[in-house]
């Protein structure tokens, strides 16, 4: 099963492709889209769809794991992230990608054992896992391959597509 797993954000939104296969786990690919603060709302939201798109059709995913979006003070940031988000969903549904959500606290959870884990903790945990020469960079494309392991470790456990 190739999984792709998405963080997303409205500035970066890390993406990483990882296959599960036998009980094995490879990462295939991973990166940052990143869009410019000069950027108008509609063509930041543009670039990362179009992204997003080009993704998919490169790596033909089974399946999209995103991380639930969880703003408890910026009401502007959770907007903007929750159109950056919509649109992810939008790419995956366009190819008939079946998508799962996770929480943050499931997350850290899984990859690190503690909900509560921070993302330097993330950073060397998926590295570790993953078998990586080192921690990748920014924190975004790091979560991204948490959250596509996330999937990895329970896909079988669950049929929560959103």
């Amino acid at each position: 099963m190739i999984i792709m797993g998405v963080d997303p954000g409205f500035a970066r939104v890390g993406w990483a492709i990882i296959e599960h296969k036998a009980s094995r786990i490879t990462p295939k690919a991973y990166g940052c889209i990143e869009t410019e603060k000069t950027e108008t709302l509609p063509n930041r939201l543009m670039i990362t769809h179009n992204a997003i798109q080009t993704l998919i059709k490169r790596f033909s995913p089974d399946c999209m794991s995103v991380e639930e979006l969880y703003f408890a003070t910026n009401a502007k940031t959770a907007i903007s992230v929750g159109q950056a988000r919509g649109v992810i969903l939008l790419a995956a549904a366009q190819k008939n990608i079946p998508v799962v959500s996770y929480s943050p606290l499931t997350i850290k959870r899984t990859i690190c054992g503690d909900g509560k884990a921070d993302k330097s903790q993330i950073g060397r945990m998926v590295t570790k896992i993953l078998k990586l020469k080192e921690i990748p960079k920014p924190d975004d494309t790091a979560d991204a391959l948490a959250i596509a392991l996330t999937h990895g470790y329970s896909f079988r456990l669950t049929d929560k597509f959103i």
